[in-house]
């Protein structure tokens, strides 16, 4: 079984902080050439971004793709919502959470898996400002402890 060549284009770091991550899918997404050309080299942004599954289909809004340099009159709105490809029963279960208060479908990641661009998206509810402190000392008691961890073995 050959291993698979995945190269990853944009993370979103700033969703792990602002959301509890509670399932992750991969999606497809549909791009037109010079998108797919931008995306290549690595002009992406999903920060802002956020789906929403509107008649059955699910969407990616707010994913920026900067337009293509050589694209000229081939180059589409960078911010047109896509159209990202899951499984039938995967869009009805994830309706089915959204419709639940709190709840929130986030990208994680852009990447290019065996030369097709997929989106890792998650199923996140909101973390409050209490949540986001104690998470932050966490990360700060762990850095802590690899610092001492590296002074004692040198």
């Amino acid at each position: 079984m050959a291993k698979e060549a995945i190269k990853l284009v944009a993370n979103n770091k700033k969703a792990f902080h602002d959301f509890f991550i509670e399932e992750k899918y991969e999606a497809g997404l549909v791009l037109h050439g010079t998108e797919v050309k931008s995306l290549r080299m690595g002009k992406c942004s999903i920060k802002e971004g956020f789906a929403r599954i509107e008649n059955g289909e699910a969407y990616i809004y707010g994913m920026n793709i900067s337009p293509y340099e050589k694209g000229n009159i081939f180059n589409r709105d960078p911010l047109r919502p896509k159209k990202m490809l899951l499984h039938k029963q995967e869009i009805m279960k994830l309706n089915g959470k959204l419709a639940e208060r709190g709840y929130a479908l986030v990208p994680l990641q852009v990447y290019f898996k065996d030369g097709r661009a997929k989106i890792e998206i998650g199923l996140a509810k909101g973390k409050k400002l209490y949540d986001k402190r104690e998470s932050i000392a966490k990360h700060d008691l762990k850095r802590e402890h690899e610092r001492e961890f590296k002074i004692k073995n040198l």
